[in-house]
């Protein structure tokens, strides 16, 4: 599903050299649900946005031979100016599915109202979380990337999330992000621990939490 191919990724963090992913090459395999741990600062979302295709390695390379959703309720893609629809509109082009469904979907399951008309700059932080979310879910992948977030808004709201959520996990991959050891327990059936730029893959989930939990310590 994804392949990675000696990727190098780092960031020079006044004058020194932050190693994100020291020449990792690693694979996540269709079928399979996998969880990313690591403590703060081993570099758990930017290896996310790689798999997703919204950051580069410094070299190396990331094939994907499925439909890779960005970083679920990621909303730094979406633009300022242009309205929620103009965005959702925007957004389902570039993956092939119908803007006018897409749109539908995300006025039904967002719940912002006459928003959707209104530029996107102007929306509270509350808004954006449901309109992306909703975009999230409006469009189907093969493999969702989640980075900590799996709903928002109220305690309705998170009920909708988790139910539309639910459904796409029926026919769907994960790849996950979260500080909770329940919700990756629950969610994923292999792991891969980030430690040090190197990428360690466990088929037993407790064996990666032990491990990360010793990092903490």
């Amino acid at each position: 599903m994804i392949q990675l191919h000696d990727v190098y990724k780092f960031y020079r963090i006044r004058g020194s050299k932050k190693v994100i992913l020291n020449h990792v090459s690693t694979e996540f395999r269709a079928g399979i649900s996998y969880a990313i741990l690591g403590i703060n600062g081993a570099g758990k979302s930017t290896t996310m946005r790689m798999l997703a295709g919204t950051e580069l390695p410094n070299s190396g390379r990331i094939k994907r031979s499925a439909r890779i959703s960005w970083p679920l309720g990621f909303a730094g893609g979406l633009h300022g100016a242009l309205t929620g629809r103009e965005n959702v509109q925007f957004v389902a082009r570039i993956y092939g599915h119908d803007p006018q469904k897409a749109v539908s979907f995300v006025e039904d399951f967002a719940e912002i109202g006459a928003y959707i008309d209104e530029p996107y700059r102007t929306y509270s932080s509350g808004m954006a979380q449901r309109l992306a979310f909703g975009l999230s879910m409006a469009i189907d992948f093969e493999c969702y990337l989640i980075d900590e977030v799996t709903a928002v808004g109220d305690a309705r709201f998170q009920a909708r999330c988790n139910e539309e959520f639910a459904k796409r996990r029926e026919r769907s991959d994960i790849i996950m992000v979260s500080h909770s050891m329940e919700t990756i327990r629950s969610y994923c059936s292999r792991a891969i621990v980030l430690a040090h730029g190197l990428a360690h893959e466990f088929s037993d989930v407790d064996d990666a939490i032990e491990l990360y939990k010793q990092l903490n310590r």
